[in-house]
Parts: C-alpha cells; structure tokens; sequence
C-alpha cells in the first residue's frame, strides 16, 4: 500500500505541503496537522469517524483535533455539509479522538 500525500508539487516543481482548510474554525492548515474524517454511510445515524491512516474511501473533510475547533463545527452543523450527508450523524469517535488529544 502507498504512504498518503503528504506534499505535491507546484507549477514550478517545487516540493510543497498539501494544504487543508479545517471545517471548524476554517483556518488553513497543512494535512499532516490536521485529523481526516469520513462518514460511514448505511448505517443511521451515519457515523462520523477519525481516517488516521488517510486511506479511507469516500468523501473526506479536515478537522484540527482540538475541541475549539469540534464545538465550532458542530455548532455550524459542518460535518454534513462537508461529508455531503443529510441526517442525524454520531460524532462519538471524533469527540473521544479529540478528547484524547488533551487539547
């Protein structure tokens, strides 16, 4: 299996990080910071998890793995938006990810 993107190349072929904007405070950030999530459809509520590994399949959004930025997401309902799901949506591994950090 191949290691995840962690730089690309811009026009004048320098290396340079991949960049993603978080979907709570919406600051960006370079991926590597960052904790991708996924949902994980066929299942209701749909479940939201961590993609430590990046190689999960499906639509992916970025978040930084502090609660600030968690409530601010919730708060905007950004999770559905971002994953391009409609429901009710089970954030309990994000918020025990989060938790976890100690941030």
């Amino acid at each position: 299996m191949s290691e995840p993107m962690r730089h690309t190349e811009d026009r004048s072929g320098r290396v340079v990080p991949v960049v993603r904007t978080c979907i709570g405070c919406r600051e960006r950030a370079e991926a590597t910071t960052l904790v991708r999530i996924v949902a994980i459809q066929g299942t209701a509520p749909v479940v939201v998890t961590p993609d430590l590994r990046r190689t999960m399949p499906g639509r992916g959004a970025h978040l930084h793995p502090d609660t600030r930025c968690l409530e601010l997401a919730r708060r905007r309902k950004a999770f559905g938006r971002a994953l391009r799901v409609e429901g009710s949506l089970d954030l309990d591994r994000v918020t025990a990810l989060v938790a976890g950090t100690g941030t």
